[in-house]
């Protein structure tokens, strides 16, 4: 598969900082790269790149085979960006932000209406079409912008942390409609902090700190990297010898003291 989004050596500072070190990325066709690390790794900055938001100090990008500095007005044509914060106006209400956005796309009136309702049907927002964005919860605000990026049925998709700070059903309820995205063949690049979202939705994960690629691989190649599972076990006043008794022909190892707690 050709790669849809492709970086290298991509460089930024920001003064004495350094946020991008030489990146290299490449993201093939209907896949998803996980972009994973904590806060401050450069993962934004990457995307802001890659999304003609920022221009890089070195290196080079394209994305759908579009030079992110050279043809930023055909990159921008044929992406969807949805960041760390909903981009939403809050006195809109959801339908008007989404039409909205399908004016400011070219999409015309009445394309621009009924691509709205199609969204916010999709995103299960059609009960709260017509209220105040500002009456919104955090959840329905995420999904509005994420409905938002995908108003031009964009051929690449930029998911910048999109569940940071969502309680666990919205989350939930994010990676689900992710997923759909992903089966209908999208391309996408989704940087999160949390490893349990990118081993659920990306094919391939990058980890980064301090601007550069540390380990990449699928989600069970890095997880075997780590070592093996470790299993916890709960009696009710055991002995230690009991444990052991217990462990034994249950684990591919004879248990050793120091591998076993005991909880009393």
């Amino acid at each position: 598969m050709a790669d849809v989004i492709r970086a290298t050596g991509l460089v930024k500072t920001y003064g004495q900082v350094t946020a991008l070190d030489g990146l290299d990325l490449a993201v093939p066709e209907g896949t998803v790269l996980g972009l994973l690390g904590p806060n401050g790794a450069g993962k934004t900055t990457a995307v802001r790149i890659l999304t003609t938001l920022l221009t890089p100090d070195g290196g080079s990008a394209e994305v759908a085979g579009f030079d992110v500095i050279k043809q930023p007005g055909k990159v921008r044509a044929c992406i969807g960006l949805s960041g760390q914060y909903a981009a939403v106006d809050e006195y809109l209400t959801g339908f008007e932000n989404l039409d909205m956005v399908g004016r400011l796309y070219g999409l015309g009136a009445r394309a621009s209406r009924a691509r709205a309702r199609e969204l916010l049907e999709r995103f299960t927002l059609t009960d709260a079409a017509d209220r105040p964005v500002k009456t919104y919860s955090g959840g329905m605000r995420r999904r509005l912008d994420l409905a938002g990026a995908l108003v031009a049925s964009p051929q690449v998709l930029f998911l910048d942390e999109p569940t940071t700070g969502l309680d666990p059903r919205s989350r939930t309820d994010m990676w689900d409609v992710i997923v759909e995205l992903v089966q209908g063949g999208s391309t996408l690049l989704l940087t999160t902090q949390y490893l349990e979202e990118a081993d659920r939705l990306a094919d391939q994960i990058a980890v980064i700190h301090a601007g550069r690629i540390v380990a990449e691989g699928t989600p069970d190649e890095l997880k075997a990297r780590v070592g093996p599972d470790r299993v916890e076990t709960v009696t009710r006043k055991p002995t230690l010898d009991e444990v052991f008794l217990h462990l034994t022909g249950h684990t591919p190892t004879t248990p050793t003291e120091p591998a076993v707690e005991v909880a009393r």
